[in-house]
C-alpha cells in the first residue's frame, strides 16, 4: 500500500494486509502535528484523482502509537516521514525506526508547503542532503521517493543513491493539475491545484522506472496507476522489483491486492517464471 491512502491508523493498515499486501507505507508525518489544509482536498477527474491535502498528521509522537500496532509477522511496514531540513528528517528517523521495518522519505509531494516535498526532490543538493542525514541516523533501509516532476529523473535517482539510499520508490504524484468549477468559476480544490494519481500516471511512472533502472543499481519499487496484475508486470519488467497500491484502493475496494496477487501468481505459471527475480528488468534485454 502506498502512503496516503488508508495508512492514519493501525486497524486500516492491519486490514490492507490481511487483505493480501505484502507491505504498508504509513501516510505521510511530520516532527509536530499539522493540519493539512481545508477541504475539498480531493477531486476526481478523467484518468485519476487530484488531492491537495497538505501532508495533515497528528505529529510524530502520535503515529508512534500507532506503529507500534501494525502486524509485523511476515509484512513490511515502512514508515512515511517528512520535515524541512536534515535536522527534521534525523529526528523522525530516531524516533520510529524501532517500530518499523524501512522508512521512506517523503521528498517529493507536489503540493506540500514551501520548504518541503518536492522542494526537496527537484534540487539535487538538497536531496543529497536530506537522504545523507536520514541514513548516518538509521539503523533501518532508507528508501527515497521521488518526484516525476523533473528534467531529469535519473540525476535526482543517482544523487539519492550516492547519498547512501538503499531503495528507490518512483513516482509521487505529477502536476500540479488543476480542475475548475465552471458554475462558480473557481478552482474545485481548497488548494487551487494538487497532484495527480491515477490510471493516467501509469505510463509516465513505467517510463521513468526504466530511465532510472538503467542508472542506478539499487532497488526500485514502482507507484502509479496500478490496477491490475498487467501493470505490476510491466513495472517489473521495467525495473521494479515491488509496487505500491494507492488510487485503485480508492476504486477497487482493498480486493484489488487479492485479486492481482492471484493474476500475477496465473500468469507466472502460464508464462514459467519461478520467481520475481526473474522477471526484474527484462524488458531491458
Amino acid at each position: 500500500m502506498a502512503a496516503g491512502i488508508m495508512g492514519s491508523n493501525a486497524s486500516s493498515m492491519n486490514w490492507i494486509l490481511k487483505s493480501g499486501a505484502g507491505g504498508v507505507v504509513s501516510k505521510s508525518f511530520s516532527l509536530n502535528p499539522h493540519p493539512g489544509y481545508p477541504n475539498p482536498t480531493t477531486v476526481a477527474v478523467d484518468g485519476g484523482i487530484l488531492n491537495a491535502i497538505g501532508l495533515s498528521n497528528p505529529g510524530v509522537e502520535n503515529f508512534k502509537e500507532e506503529l507500534k500496532k501494525i502486524d509485523h509477522e511476515d509484512n513490511v511496514v515502512i514508515a512515511s516521514i517528512y520535515g524541512a531540513n536534515p535536522l527534521e528528517f534525523s529526528q523522525l528517523v530516531e524516533e520510529v525506526q524501532e517500530y518499523v521495518d524501512m522508512i521512506e522519505l517523503n521528498i517529493s509531494c507536489p503540493h506540500a508547503m514551501e520548504g518541503y516535498g518536492a522542494s526537496i526532490g527537484q534540487d539535487c543538493n538538497l536531496s543529497h542532503t536530506i537522504v545523507s542525514a536520514a541514513k548516518d541516523a538509521s539503523d533501518v533501509p532508507i528508501i527515497a521517493k521521488l518526484t516525476p516532476n523533473v528534467t531529469d529523473i535519473t540525476e535526482i535517482a543517482r544523487t539519492c543513491e550516492d547519498a547512501g539510499a538503499d531503495c528507490l520508490s518512483l513516482i509521487n504524484t505529477l502536476g500540479p493539475g488543476m480542475k475548475i468549477n465552471i458554475d462558480v468559476a473557481k478552482p474545485v480544490l481548497f488548494h487551487k491545484s494538487g497532484g495527480m494519481s491515477g490510471k493516467a500516471i501509469k505510463p509516465i511512472a513505467v517510463s521513468n522506472v526504466y530511465s532510472v533502472y538503467e542508472a542506478v543499481d539499487i532497488p526500485l519499487i514502482g507507484v502509479g496507476g496500478i490496477y491490475t496484475f498487467d501493470d505490476v508486470v510491466e513495472f517489473i519488467f521495467a525495473g521494479a522489483r515491488a509496487v505500491q497500491i494507492g488510487t485503485a484502493i480508492m476504486d477497487e475496494g482493498v480486493e484489488v491486492f487479492g485479486k492481482i496477487n492471484q493474476g500475477l501468481e496465473e500468469f507466472m505459471k502460464d508464462k514459467g517464471y519461478s520467481s520475481i527475480d526473474e522477471m526484474v528488468g527484462i524488458a531491458h534485454d
